[in-house]
């Protein structure tokens, strides 16, 4: 009996079409592209409309819009993560790492393909910040495009590493939009909370790195199927993420608690 037989799957998990959804992806990967590209007019011309214009509070919709994606992280994270502790324990690291098994196994089909679609709807998080005139940083719009094009680009090879990509992915965001949703609500979450969220992406991309470099050693082995293109753009694009995540962290947190600190001393 196969590791994935193993594990418990939802009907409309073990139903879903991979095939199809695969299928899909290949012959429309490159709208990603499309989609980047009208994501960036939206950002401008809303920019431009919102410049002379009152912001938009938005509370409630950006409440529901945050919680709907806190509670699909959190699914996404607990039936892949259930998926990816079972090849660890049942198959060693090695296997884990290498496994494509993750795109079509009954238990964690459903969500590489519904991890991979929601790129494009999480867009949506920059239209709020402009609408209510939030400070946009290039950060989260590079981070946006480039996940958006990486995870359409690698779902349609099912290259190896893909499961340890996403499951990291959907933990990080299920604590980051829980965040959002309470922030949105007008809760009061302690300033620690939020540097915890920008230090799990930093940790994120410091093993996306360590496990693309484990691709490229073992990317001859038969069953650790990869390509260069792949593991050169992952490589690029993970370390550009560790380097903002890191300038991100200390000038939000560390230079600017030393200058709180400077302030109150004079």
């Amino acid at each position: 009996m196969k590791m994935n037989e193993s594990l418990h799957a939802f009907d409309f998990e073990r139903q879903f079409n991979d095939r199809a959804a695969l299928e899909w992806f290949k012959q429309n990967w490159g709208a990603a592209f499309v989609l980047s590209g009208v994501y960036v007019v939206v950002i401008f011309l809303g920019r431009v409309f919102m410049k002379d214009r009152q912001k938009l509070e938005l509370r409630k919709p950006l409440v529901l819009w945050s919680l709907s994606l806190a509670i699909f992280s959190i699914t996404g994270a607990m039936r892949s993560g259930w998926y990816m502790f079972n090849m660890v324990q049942s198959r060693g690291l090695q296997e884990s790492v290498c496994d494509t098994e993750f795109f079509s196994a009954p238990v964690s089909k459903f969500w590489a393909f519904a991890f991979t679609l929601s790129k494009a709807p999480e867009l949506g998080d920059t239209v709020f910040i402009v609408l209510r005139k939030q400070r946009l940083i290039f950060l989260h719009w590079y981070h946006h495009i480039t996940v958006l094009l990486y995870s359409w680009y690698t779902y349609k090879d099912r290259v190896a590493g893909g499961g340890w990509f996403m499951t990291m992915n959907y933990t990080v965001h299920a604590f980051m939009y829980s965040y959002y949703t309470a922030k949105a609500a007008g809760a009061r979450v302690p300033r620690p909370f939020a540097m915890l969220i920008t230090l799990m992406q930093i940790t994120q991309m410091i093993m996306g790195l360590s496990f693309v470099g484990l691709l490229y050693l073992w990317k001859h082995d038969i069953h650790c199927f990869s390509t260069m293109h792949n593991i050169i753009f992952a490589s690029v694009m993970y370390l550009s993420y560790l380097l903002l995540f890191s300038v991100f962290f200390y000038q939000s947190y560390l230079k600017r608690s030393g200058d709180e600190k400077r302030v109150k001393r004079e």
